[in-house]
């Protein structure tokens, strides 16, 4: 699976999409693979803030169920309401299936998320 440069990634493997000051946050392709398919997502709520590194959400899969962690700090602005009826949505097209838009509180905080091509280097030594 080849990463959209568009993106950034995190160790935890999510991915964000930053755009004029909100940023979409979803799980990466490798992510959904490693779950199987998913069957339940549990989201926050608009205005509910949340805090780089700390659990924001819950997805559910025929494994397991896992914690999605922030990648970023801010506001949920918006959540991907379509989850809550058609958790299938991830397992078609991961890196198209957002979770949350989330108003950025810090900026700053993207120049610390993985570029596409250190996000499949580190899966690769990681061996996945």
């Amino acid at each position: 699976m080849a990463y959209s440069n568009d993106y950034q990634y995190t160790k935890e493997h999510e991915w964000v999409k930053a755009e004029g000051g909100v940023a979409a946050i979803g799980i990466t392709d490798y992510a959904q693979q490693s779950l199987g398919d998913i069957v339940f997502v549990d989201l926050p709520k608009p205005g509910e803030e949340i805090q780089s590194g700390l659990s924001f959400a819950t997805v559910e899969s025929v494994k397991a169920v896992s914690d999605i962690f922030a990648p970023i700090s801010g506001t949920i602005k918006e959540v991907n309401s379509e989850l809550a009826t058609a958790p299938e949505k991830i397992n078609a097209d991961a890196q198209s299936a957002w979770l949350v838009k989330v108003q950025i509180k810090d900026p700053a905080q993207l120049s610390q998320l993985l570029s596409a091509a250190a996000y499949e280097q580190f899966i690769k030594e990681e061996g996945h």
